[in-house]
């Protein structure tokens, strides 16, 4: 299983609706809102890393509100405990 960030900007105003929404999406794991370019970071798992463009565009750029998002893939974690 490989973590994939993906950070998300939002139309003013509607950052709480998206991450609500971003909560629902099956490979969700955590969200966070930050400061800077983007409006959240959103921490997902995939056990398939072809279907993260599929799990972007469907599930993340699908939600209303969404202006933009830039994604990171992982590739290993070190000090996890």
């Amino acid at each position: 299983m490989r973590a994939v960030f993906v950070m998300i900007k939002t139309e003013p105003g509607h950052t709480t609706a998206v991450a609500n929404r971003v909560a629902e999406v099956p490979t969700f794991s955590e969200c966070y809102s930050i400061t800077g370019q983007y409006d959240l970071l959103a921490k997902l798992y995939v056990d398939d890393i072809d279907s993260i463009g599929r799990i972007i565009e469907r599930d993340i750029q699908s939600i209303p509100h969404v202006r933009e998002t830039f994604t990171i893939l992982t590739f290993e974690a070190f000090g996890v405990r």
